[in-house]
Protein backbone atom coordinates (compact mmCIF):
# COMPACT_ATOMS: atom_id res chain seq x y z
CA UNK A 1 0.00 0.00 0.00
CA UNK A 2 1.29 3.48 -0.85
CA UNK A 3 0.98 6.23 1.82
CA UNK A 4 -0.87 8.40 -0.22
CA UNK A 5 -4.53 9.43 -0.62
CA UNK A 6 -5.58 10.71 -4.11
CA UNK A 7 -8.25 12.97 -6.10
CA UNK A 8 -10.61 11.52 -8.69
CA UNK A 9 -11.08 13.72 -12.09
CA UNK A 10 -14.95 12.96 -12.29
CA UNK A 11 -18.12 11.69 -11.13
CA UNK A 12 -17.09 7.90 -12.36
CA UNK A 13 -13.88 6.17 -12.53
CA UNK A 14 -12.03 6.19 -15.59
CA UNK A 15 -10.59 2.58 -17.56
CA UNK A 16 -7.13 4.40 -16.38
CA UNK A 17 -7.69 5.50 -13.01
CA UNK A 18 -9.08 2.01 -12.56
CA UNK A 19 -5.92 0.46 -13.58
CA UNK A 20 -3.59 2.71 -11.79
CA UNK A 21 -5.63 2.69 -8.75
CA UNK A 22 -5.78 -1.24 -8.85
CA UNK A 23 -1.88 -1.41 -9.07
CA UNK A 24 -0.86 1.51 -7.03
CA UNK A 25 -3.20 0.55 -3.98
CA UNK A 26 -3.32 3.70 -2.40
CA UNK A 27 -4.27 4.66 1.50
CA UNK A 28 -7.41 6.27 0.07
CA UNK A 29 -9.30 8.82 -1.66
CA UNK A 30 -10.77 12.76 -1.61
CA UNK A 31 -13.94 13.46 -2.89
CA UNK A 32 -14.70 16.92 -4.09
CA UNK A 33 -18.06 18.79 -5.82
CA UNK A 34 -16.68 17.39 -9.15
CA UNK A 35 -17.06 13.97 -7.87
CA UNK A 36 -20.47 14.01 -6.66
CA UNK A 37 -23.69 14.76 -8.68
CA UNK A 38 -26.19 12.66 -6.58
CA UNK A 39 -26.67 10.33 -3.77
CA UNK A 40 -27.28 7.48 -6.20
CA UNK A 41 -23.53 8.26 -8.21
CA UNK A 42 -21.76 8.94 -5.36
CA UNK A 43 -22.61 6.07 -3.42
CA UNK A 44 -22.00 3.87 -7.00
CA UNK A 45 -18.55 5.65 -7.53
CA UNK A 46 -17.42 4.98 -3.92
CA UNK A 47 -18.60 1.37 -4.40
CA UNK A 48 -16.16 1.00 -7.34
CA UNK A 49 -13.35 2.38 -5.17
CA UNK A 50 -14.04 -0.52 -2.25
CA UNK A 51 -14.39 -3.10 -5.13
CA UNK A 52 -11.12 -2.02 -6.23
CA UNK A 53 -9.22 -2.57 -3.13
CA UNK A 54 -11.86 -5.75 -1.42
CA UNK A 55 -12.51 -4.04 1.70
CA UNK A 56 -15.78 -2.22 3.08
CA UNK A 57 -13.35 -0.16 5.22
CA UNK A 58 -11.59 2.15 2.99
CA UNK A 59 -10.34 5.48 3.75
CA UNK A 60 -13.04 7.58 1.13
CA UNK A 61 -12.79 11.00 2.38
CA UNK A 62 -14.42 14.46 1.84
CA UNK A 63 -13.95 18.07 3.39
CA UNK A 64 -17.55 18.48 4.68
CA UNK A 65 -17.28 21.43 7.18
CA UNK A 66 -20.26 22.84 6.35
CA UNK A 67 -20.62 26.79 5.46
CA UNK A 68 -18.73 28.25 2.64
CA UNK A 69 -16.73 24.36 3.26
CA UNK A 70 -19.07 21.66 1.89
CA UNK A 71 -18.56 19.32 -1.24
CA UNK A 72 -21.99 18.24 -0.65
CA UNK A 73 -24.60 20.58 -1.18
CA UNK A 74 -28.65 20.92 -1.54
CA UNK A 75 -30.97 20.02 -3.54
CA UNK A 76 -28.90 16.19 -3.20
CA UNK A 77 -28.04 16.91 0.59
CA UNK A 78 -28.25 18.79 3.69
CA UNK A 79 -27.35 22.51 4.63
CA UNK A 80 -24.61 22.47 7.43
CA UNK A 81 -23.49 25.72 9.46
CA UNK A 82 -19.83 27.15 9.76
CA UNK A 83 -18.17 26.99 13.18
CA UNK A 84 -19.34 30.44 13.57
CA UNK A 85 -22.58 30.16 14.09
CA UNK A 86 -21.77 27.21 17.17
CA UNK A 87 -19.90 30.24 18.20
CA UNK A 88 -22.69 32.64 18.71
CA UNK A 89 -24.34 30.47 20.63
CA UNK A 90 -21.83 29.28 23.42
CA UNK A 91 -21.31 32.49 24.17
CA UNK A 92 -25.10 32.36 25.52
CA UNK A 93 -25.26 28.96 26.44
CA UNK A 94 -22.02 26.90 26.00
CA UNK A 95 -23.91 23.27 26.79
CA UNK A 96 -26.44 24.06 23.87
CA UNK A 97 -24.07 25.00 22.04
CA UNK A 98 -21.83 21.52 22.36
CA UNK A 99 -24.97 19.80 22.30
CA UNK A 100 -25.98 21.54 18.73
CA UNK A 101 -22.31 20.55 17.72
CA UNK A 102 -22.50 17.17 18.73
CA UNK A 103 -26.14 16.74 17.01
CA UNK A 104 -25.23 18.34 13.79
CA UNK A 105 -22.06 16.26 13.17
CA UNK A 106 -24.08 13.18 13.84
CA UNK A 107 -26.32 14.04 11.20
CA UNK A 108 -23.48 14.96 8.75
CA UNK A 109 -22.01 11.44 9.01
CA UNK A 110 -25.17 9.43 8.79
CA UNK A 111 -25.51 11.42 5.07
CA UNK A 112 -21.58 10.44 4.59
CA UNK A 113 -22.22 7.11 6.09
CA UNK A 114 -25.03 6.46 3.49
CA UNK A 115 -22.62 8.38 0.76
CA UNK A 116 -19.77 5.29 1.61
CA UNK A 117 -17.96 8.26 2.68
CA UNK A 118 -15.52 6.94 6.04
CA UNK A 119 -13.86 10.34 6.70
CA UNK A 120 -14.60 13.70 7.23
CA UNK A 121 -11.61 16.83 7.44
CA UNK A 122 -13.44 18.02 10.49
CA UNK A 123 -13.47 19.70 12.46
CA UNK A 124 -10.84 22.24 12.24
CA UNK A 125 -9.53 23.66 15.45
CA UNK A 126 -8.02 26.48 14.51
CA UNK A 127 -8.52 29.44 16.45
CA UNK A 128 -9.94 32.35 14.97
CA UNK A 129 -7.21 35.60 15.10
CA UNK A 130 -8.36 38.85 14.94
CA UNK A 131 -6.26 40.47 11.92
CA UNK A 132 -5.20 37.24 10.15
CA UNK A 133 -6.48 36.35 6.93
CA UNK A 134 -10.30 34.81 6.68
CA UNK A 135 -9.27 31.46 4.94
CA UNK A 136 -10.10 29.84 8.87
CA UNK A 137 -12.22 32.81 9.53
CA UNK A 138 -15.76 31.94 10.32
CA UNK A 139 -14.85 28.13 10.08
CA UNK A 140 -13.61 28.30 13.24
CA UNK A 141 -15.26 27.57 16.36
CA UNK A 142 -14.02 30.69 18.56
CA UNK A 143 -11.10 32.68 19.75
CA UNK A 144 -11.14 30.61 23.15
CA UNK A 145 -9.32 27.64 23.01
CA UNK A 146 -11.30 26.06 25.36
CA UNK A 147 -14.33 26.58 23.50
CA UNK A 148 -12.80 25.37 20.20
CA UNK A 149 -11.83 21.95 22.24
CA UNK A 150 -14.97 21.64 23.97
CA UNK A 151 -17.04 22.20 20.05
CA UNK A 152 -14.31 20.00 18.42
CA UNK A 153 -14.32 17.11 20.88
CA UNK A 154 -18.67 17.82 20.35
CA UNK A 155 -18.05 17.42 16.37
CA UNK A 156 -15.55 14.53 16.66
CA UNK A 157 -17.96 12.32 18.76
CA UNK A 158 -20.78 13.43 16.38
CA UNK A 159 -18.88 12.09 13.44
CA UNK A 160 -18.38 8.95 15.00
CA UNK A 161 -21.56 8.03 15.56
CA UNK A 162 -22.44 8.46 12.66
CA UNK A 163 -20.54 6.13 11.14
CA UNK A 164 -17.32 8.18 10.44
CA UNK A 165 -14.30 9.41 11.47
CA UNK A 166 -13.14 13.28 11.77
CA UNK A 167 -9.69 14.58 11.33
CA UNK A 168 -8.40 17.64 13.56
CA UNK A 169 -6.96 19.91 11.64
CA UNK A 170 -4.72 22.35 10.44
CA UNK A 171 -1.71 21.53 13.05
CA UNK A 172 0.38 23.04 14.77
CA UNK A 173 -2.75 25.71 14.59
CA UNK A 174 -3.58 27.70 11.25
CA UNK A 175 -5.41 30.99 12.81
CA UNK A 176 -2.51 33.18 12.72
CA UNK A 177 -2.08 32.92 9.28
CA UNK A 178 -1.56 36.31 6.97
CA UNK A 179 -2.21 34.72 3.65
CA UNK A 180 -4.04 32.19 1.83
CA UNK A 181 -1.97 28.48 1.91
CA UNK A 182 -3.90 27.81 -1.60
CA UNK A 183 -1.99 30.81 -2.75
CA UNK A 184 1.39 31.55 -0.92
CA UNK A 185 3.22 30.73 2.58
CA UNK A 186 2.72 32.37 5.38
CA UNK A 187 5.21 32.96 8.02
CA UNK A 188 3.90 33.08 11.30
CA UNK A 189 6.43 34.50 14.21
CA UNK A 190 4.74 34.45 17.23
CA UNK A 191 6.46 33.07 20.24
CA UNK A 192 6.66 30.06 22.26
CA UNK A 193 4.44 31.59 24.83
CA UNK A 194 1.53 32.91 21.90
CA UNK A 195 1.64 29.70 19.96
CA UNK A 196 0.53 28.37 23.35
CA UNK A 197 -3.25 29.03 22.45
CA UNK A 198 -2.61 27.52 19.29
CA UNK A 199 -1.29 24.50 20.45
CA UNK A 200 -4.14 23.91 23.46
CA UNK A 201 -7.29 22.54 21.30
CA UNK A 202 -4.80 20.06 19.75
CA UNK A 203 -3.28 19.01 22.80
CA UNK A 204 -6.84 18.72 24.67
CA UNK A 205 -7.99 16.20 21.49
CA UNK A 206 -4.72 14.41 20.91
CA UNK A 207 -6.14 11.22 21.33
CA UNK A 208 -7.85 11.94 18.15
CA UNK A 209 -7.45 9.32 15.24
CA UNK A 210 -6.05 11.41 12.15
CA UNK A 211 -4.70 14.75 12.15
CA UNK A 212 -3.73 16.98 9.31
CA UNK A 213 -0.91 19.48 9.36
CA UNK A 214 -0.85 22.48 7.96
CA UNK A 215 1.64 24.73 5.28
CA UNK A 216 2.59 27.39 7.81
CA UNK A 217 6.26 28.48 9.02
CA UNK A 218 6.63 28.99 12.16
CA UNK A 219 10.07 30.60 12.88
CA UNK A 220 9.95 30.17 16.54
CA UNK A 221 10.55 26.12 15.36
CA UNK A 222 11.75 26.25 12.55
CA UNK A 223 12.48 29.27 10.19
CA UNK A 224 12.97 27.23 7.08
CA UNK A 225 10.15 24.88 6.68
CA UNK A 226 6.58 24.81 6.78
CA UNK A 227 5.18 22.28 9.33
CA UNK A 228 4.06 20.44 6.66
CA UNK A 229 7.77 19.52 5.54
CA UNK A 230 9.66 19.88 9.00
CA UNK A 231 10.79 17.02 10.88
CA UNK A 232 11.46 19.80 14.00
CA UNK A 233 7.40 20.99 14.26
CA UNK A 234 6.25 17.42 13.38
CA UNK A 235 8.41 15.34 16.42
CA UNK A 236 8.78 18.23 18.40
CA UNK A 237 5.97 19.86 18.49
CA UNK A 238 2.89 17.91 16.57
CA UNK A 239 4.00 14.36 18.47
CA UNK A 240 5.67 15.68 21.13
CA UNK A 241 3.98 18.42 22.74
CA UNK A 242 0.59 18.04 21.17
CA UNK A 243 1.29 14.44 21.72
CA UNK A 244 -0.41 13.25 18.90
CA UNK A 245 0.17 10.01 18.24
CA UNK A 246 -2.68 9.55 15.35
CA UNK A 247 -2.66 9.10 11.34
CA UNK A 248 -1.22 12.63 10.42
CA UNK A 249 -2.10 13.39 7.06
CA UNK A 250 -0.57 16.69 5.09
CA UNK A 251 -2.96 19.22 3.92
CA UNK A 252 -2.72 19.00 -0.10
CA UNK A 253 0.47 19.27 -1.50
CA UNK A 254 -0.41 20.69 -4.81
CA UNK A 255 -1.57 24.20 -2.52
CA UNK A 256 0.67 26.90 -3.77
CA UNK A 257 1.99 27.32 -0.13
CA UNK A 258 4.71 24.62 -1.23
CA UNK A 259 8.00 24.74 -3.34
CA UNK A 260 9.16 22.19 -5.94
CA UNK A 261 7.51 19.13 -7.95
CA UNK A 262 4.56 17.57 -6.42
CA UNK A 263 6.42 14.38 -6.28
CA UNK A 264 9.61 16.38 -4.23
CA UNK A 265 6.92 17.58 -1.95
CA UNK A 266 5.36 14.27 -0.92
CA UNK A 267 8.87 12.75 -0.25
CA UNK A 268 9.59 15.64 1.45
CA UNK A 269 6.38 15.40 3.83
CA UNK A 270 7.22 12.08 4.18
CA UNK A 271 10.27 12.06 5.25
CA UNK A 272 9.85 14.59 7.72
CA UNK A 273 7.26 12.41 9.56
CA UNK A 274 3.97 12.58 7.89
CA UNK A 275 2.19 9.20 7.98
CA UNK A 276 0.19 9.99 4.34
CA UNK A 277 0.38 12.27 1.40
CA UNK A 278 -2.93 14.02 0.29
CA UNK A 279 -2.99 14.93 -3.14
CA UNK A 280 -6.18 16.37 -4.51
CA UNK A 281 -5.54 16.96 -7.96
CA UNK A 282 -6.11 13.87 -9.68
CA UNK A 283 -3.31 14.43 -12.14
CA UNK A 284 -2.00 11.00 -13.51
CA UNK A 285 1.72 12.05 -13.57
CA UNK A 286 1.47 13.74 -10.48
CA UNK A 287 -0.24 10.51 -8.60
CA UNK A 288 2.39 7.83 -10.72
CA UNK A 289 5.32 10.52 -9.56
CA UNK A 290 4.33 10.66 -5.71
CA UNK A 291 4.18 6.55 -6.35
CA UNK A 292 7.66 6.68 -7.66
CA UNK A 293 9.17 8.21 -4.76
CA UNK A 294 7.62 7.07 -1.22
CA UNK A 295 8.19 3.71 0.24
CA UNK A 296 5.55 1.30 1.04
CA UNK A 297 3.61 2.28 3.90
CA UNK A 298 5.19 1.24 7.17
CA UNK A 299 3.75 -1.22 9.88
CA UNK A 300 3.09 1.41 12.33
CA UNK A 301 1.27 3.95 9.78
CA UNK A 302 -0.71 0.87 8.37
CA UNK A 303 -1.70 0.15 12.40
CA UNK A 304 -2.95 4.07 12.80
CA UNK A 305 -4.75 3.36 9.95
CA UNK A 306 -6.96 0.31 10.31
CA UNK A 307 -7.34 2.42 14.11
CA UNK A 308 -8.58 5.17 12.37
CA UNK A 309 -11.22 3.08 10.61
CA UNK A 310 -11.87 0.76 13.13
CA UNK A 311 -15.15 2.39 13.90
CA UNK A 312 -16.56 3.46 10.55
CA UNK A 313 -19.20 1.91 8.89
CA UNK A 314 -21.47 2.29 5.60
CA UNK A 315 -24.74 2.49 5.92
CA UNK A 316 -27.48 1.20 3.13
CA UNK A 317 -29.45 4.51 3.96
CA UNK A 318 -29.72 7.66 5.74
CA UNK A 319 -30.92 6.60 9.10
CA UNK A 320 -34.11 7.75 10.41
CA UNK A 321 -32.61 9.91 13.47
CA UNK A 322 -30.81 12.20 10.77
CA UNK A 323 -34.35 14.42 10.68
CA UNK A 324 -34.74 14.63 14.32
CA UNK A 325 -31.04 15.47 14.69
CA UNK A 326 -31.35 18.75 12.34
CA UNK A 327 -34.70 19.48 14.05
CA UNK A 328 -32.87 19.19 17.78
CA UNK A 329 -29.68 20.87 16.11
CA UNK A 330 -32.15 24.20 14.61
CA UNK A 331 -34.10 24.38 17.96
CA UNK A 332 -30.68 24.55 19.78
CA UNK A 333 -29.10 27.16 17.60
CA UNK A 334 -32.49 29.50 17.53
CA UNK A 335 -31.58 30.30 21.32
CA UNK A 336 -29.24 32.37 19.60
CA UNK A 337 -31.65 33.49 16.83
CA UNK A 338 -29.20 32.34 14.53
CA UNK A 339 -30.58 30.47 11.60
CA UNK A 340 -28.84 26.95 10.47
Amino acid sequence: MIPAIFGLGGPQLTADERAFFREADPAGYILFGRNCVDPQQLRALTDDLREIHGRDRLLVSIDQEGGRVARLRPPHWSPFPCGEVFDRLYQLAPASAIEAARANATAMGLELAAMGITVDYHPPLDLRVPGAHDVIGDRAFGSDPMQVAALGRATLEGLAAGGVTGCVKHMPGHGRTDVDTHKALPTVTATADELEADLAPFRTLNHALIGMTGHLVFTEWDAENPATLSETVIRDIIRGQIGFDGLLLTDDIDMEALGGTIPQRAARAHAAGCDVILNCWAKMDDMQGICDVLPAMPDATTARLDRALAGTRIATAIAPEHSELLAKRDALLALAGTPA
